[in-house]
């Protein structure tokens, strides 16, 4: 199972971190062993001091494909759910200011969440609205249709790379508002208003 994760997918959120917008899908990796387990914390990594979280809509393939045509993409998943890329922000800063690549501070053990999956029909994916609450506070808020990249470009595009395979995971970006976290925390995540997880941080 692979976790491939879309970075600056939304305007006001790579705007926020001082990155430009791509004019192409961006991927980066996480390992199987990044999954949170449901029920469990996330505990703040000794070797980070700003960890960031970042809500996403995540898709979740459930047929081989490669090379797929975008106006054959919806075939290839049934299911969406809601996920957290958590980011080593301070880690992130100081690899990219070296040019390395961010695995450090991106595919950590524990950094990649995600709620249960929902069937796609019960929603209209170009119109979705999701957030997310701290301490029952709003924290981001976004929508399917401030996507740089639809969910069916992210599927064709990433497929010309990656051969998919059924279980694999596709985190499709994050909109503005991503913050750092403390211990304490109490993170929700609402798709469409309705409740669909919740994270405590140690």
């Amino acid at each position: 199972m692979k976790i491939i994760c879309v970075g600056r997918n939304y305007v006001d959120h790579a705007k926020e971190l001082n990155n430009d917008v791509p004019d192409s899908p961006m991927f980066f990796m996480k390992p199987d062993s990044a999954i949170l387990r449901k029920g469990f914390p996330f505990v703040i990594p000794s070797f980070t001091n700003e960890v960031h979280f970042e809500t996403e809509l995540v898709i979740k393939i459930d047929r081989v494909g490669k090379m797929i045509q975008p106006q054959f993409a919806d075939r290839y998943f049934s299911e969406v759910g809601l996920g957290i890329d958590f980011t080593a922000r301070d880690v992130q800063q100081e690899l990219k200011d070296k040019r390395f690549p961010w695995e450090k501070a991106k595919a950590f053990d524990g950094s990649a969440f995600v709620s249960d999956f929902f069937p796609k029909e019960k929603f209209d994916l170009t119109n979705l609205n999701f957030k997310l609450e701290r301490n029952q506070t709003i924290a981001q808020e976004g929508n399917t249709n401030q996507m740089i990249f639809d969910i069916n470009t992210l599927i064709a595009d990433c497929s010309k790379y990656f051969t998919l395979k059924k279980g694999d995971l596709i985190y499709t970006g994050t909109p503005a508002g991503v913050a750092k976290i403390n211990s304490k925390d109490i993170l929700e995540g609402f798709i469409e208003n309705e409740k669909v997880f919740e994270v405590k941080v140690l």
